[in-house]
Formats: C-alpha cells, sequence, structure tokens
C-alpha cells in the first residue's frame, strides 16, 4: 500500500482512524453538554413535583370549602324552613283560638238573650173558675177539649137543667135505675158504673164533685150520641 504523503498547505484527507475519534469526541462533546443541561432539567421536574402537592393541597382545599358552603346553606334552609313552619303552626294555633273565643262569646250572648228572654216572659196564672154552675160548665169545657171530647156550653146548660136544676147532689130515687140499687146522681145524673167507665183522669173520682160528673157524662155522651149537644132527653 503507497505511503501517502502531505503536501504543503493541503489538509490531508480524514483517515478512517481520524473519523472514528473525531466520532467520539462528539460523542464525549455531546455527552458533556448534556450533562452540564442535567441539572437545570432536574431542578425544572424536581419543582413540578414539589408544586403538584402544593396544587392538589388547593384543589382538595376548594372541595372542602365548597362542602362546607353546601352545608351551611342545607342548614339555612332547613332554618328557614322550620321557621316558616312554626310561624305557620302559631298562626293556625291563633286562627283556632280566636275562632274558640268568638265561639264562646257567641255562644254566651245566646245564653244570656235567652236568659232574658225567659226573664220577660211572665208566668201564666193558673187559670181560676167560679165555685157556681157557669164556673163548673167553663172548667169541664176547658178539660173536654184537652182530651178531644166534643160539647158546648149550651148542651151542657141544657142538659143539666133538665136533669138536676144545676144541684149537684142531686140524686134519683125512684127510676129503674134506684130500684136496680145504683140510683143516678150529680149534675147530669150518671150511675156509677157509668161514671168510672167514662171518668176523666185530671178530675176528682167522685160523682158528687161538679166538674168530674160533667165531664164523665159529656164523655159518656160523646160515645154513644155523638155529643152532648144531641142530647134533648133521658140519655
Amino acid at each position: 500500500m503507497p505511503k501517502q504523503h502531505s503536501i504543503p498547505g493541503r489538509i490531508p484527507a480524514m483517515t478512517k482512524v481520524h473519523k472514528l475519534s473525531f466520532a467520539g469526541v462528539a460523542t464525549l462533546g455531546a455527552a458533556a453538554l448534556a450533562f452540564s443541561l442535567a441539572p437545570a432539567d432536574t431542578q425544572a421536574s424536581a419543582d413540578s413535583v414539589s408544586a403538584a402537592p402544593a396544587a392538589l393541597s388547593s384543589q382538595q382545599l376548594k372541595v372542602k370549602t365548597v362542602g362546607l358552603s353546601g352545608q351551611l346553606a342545607d342548614a339555612q334552609a332547613a332554618a328557614a324552613k322550620k321557621k316558616a313552619a312554626d310561624a305557620a303552626a302559631a298562626k293556625k294555633a291563633a286562627e283556632a283560638a280566636a275562632t274558640k273565643k268568638a265561639a264562646d262569646a257567641r255562644k254566651a250572648k245566646e245564653a244570656a238573650s235567652r236568659s232574658t228572654q225567659r226573664a220577660a216572659v211572665k208566668p201564666v196564672a193558673a187559670k181560676t173558675y167560679a165555685n157556681n154552675l157557669d164556673g163548673w160548665i167553663r172548667q169541664s169545657l176547658d178539660i173536654m177539649k184537652k182530651h178531644g171530647i166534643p160539647g158546648t156550653y149550651d148542651g151542657l146548660h141544657r142538659n143539666i137543667m133538665r136533669e138536676s136544676s144545676g144541684n149537684p147532689n142531686a140524686i134519683n130515687g125512684w127510676d129503674i135505675n134506684a130500684i136496680n140499687g145504683v140510683p143516678s146522681i150529680g149534675l147530669l145524673q150518671v150511675i156509677k158504673p157509668t161514671f168510672d167507665a167514662y171518668h176523666v183522669a185530671g178530675t176528682v173520682h167522685s160523682q158528687y164533685n161538679p166538674v168530674a160528673n160533667i165531664t164523665a157524662a159529656a164523655n159518656y155522651a160523646a160515645d154513644r150520641y155523638g155529643s152532648i149537644d144531641n142530647v134533648n132527653s133521658a140519655y
């Protein structure tokens, strides 16, 4: 293989060895450059790592703050709702109390009014009757009316005068009834069996009592003749 000769002023061509040497130097330079740059990059990465927890803590704090704010809002809403419910209940109770008070006042007023009305009504005096034929007939008519027994003053008076002349103690001792032992007695001359059968409650149970005698006789006449007014002779 011929030897290479160098020519003055000319750069000799790079041999394979030279190329390898140059490549090695370049590689070492790149490595050195990379090493020299590494601290800055490493610091940046560390800064990023160290900053991450701070950022995460802030985010967590934000979430917690939002959570607390929500709880506070819920608590406030619940308090407002309870306050409204309490106010509604108090209003309802007040209205119920007012209604009851008004009702009580109305009842008291009505009771007082009824009491006043009762006090204003004068008691009706018991009706009195004269102790004579006129009074006996009128009292009998009132009792007859109460029991639905027909008859008039004229019908009673006319038959009384024919039968006893107005004598409540009159006794018939000669007719068939007397012969049979049951004489006709009193103003309208009724026998004992007839008086007992037609006696009207509320009157004395005696044939000699003027009012009881008239009323029982009128009751018998109504049953047999329709009314004492229809009797014009012995009956």
